[in-house]
């Protein structure tokens, strides 16, 4: 399929061929899921921990005699059915993260760019470049692109300028096309590819 193809300034800059293996998929929702759900649970960070009753900090003496108080026998302030004792089998440090194939990672990523073809909300740019790193200029410019919240995603490296200019604009982020991934790019409205990153994407997805 071919899309135009743009400049920062909102003028024509020819079209370019998108690969139809790639951006052209009917997109499946339950691919897409199980990619986002691999990806959030990876980075989740699994800190959370409680006390258990080795270590609340109370008196290890026994609490009263063992016989003739009419109560249950108990050795410990640290068990669990009392106040402030130690969590039975509360949650300890762990990792969320669960395998999934290369592949289906690929295909996911895939399933993805092909999303946002199919909801008319891929933008290719013919680079993402600046002489300076003016942010106030660069905003103006996805202003009038009208681009809300977007990404864009460029060739093996990002530009030095683009991406300090970039870095103080609400709802814009800026990933070399290593970066993309699945849940960065559903996320955002509006996906933007520079030419050196369509590139770059159907290298890494052949």
């Amino acid at each position: 399929m071919k899309l135009d193809v743009i400049k920062l300034d909102g003028g024509k800059a020819g079209s370019v061929d998108l690969g139809d293996d790639i951006f052209g998929l009917e997109p499946r929702a339950d691919i897409l899921h199980r990619v986002v759900r691999w990806q959030r649970n990876k980075a989740q960070a699994g800190t959370h921990k409680v006390k258990t009753r080795s270590e609340v900090s109370y008196s290890t003496k026994k609490i009263y005699r063992q016989k003739g108080t009419g109560g249950a026998r108990h050795g410990s302030r640290k068990a669990p059915i009392f106040r402030k004792g130690g969590i039975y089998k509360g949650p300890t440090p762990r990792s969320h993260a669960h395998e999934l194939p290369k592949k289906f990672r690929k295909l996911g990523l895939k399933h993805a760019l092909s999303a946002k073809v199919a909801a008319g909300e891929l933008v290719i740019i013919e680079a993402a470049a600046m002489a300076e790193a003016k942010t106030a200029q660069l905003a103006k410019q996805v202003k009038n692109l009208g681009w809300k919240r977007a990404l864009i995603i460029d060739g093996a490296t990002v530009d030095a300028n683009f991406a300090q200019a970039a870095r103080n604009i609400e709802g814009l982020d800026v990933l070399p096309s290593m970066g993309a991934n699945v849940y960065d790019i559903l996320k955002r409205d509006t996906l933007v590819l520079t030419k050196a990153g369509v590139e770059a994407l159907e290298a890494r997805l052949k």
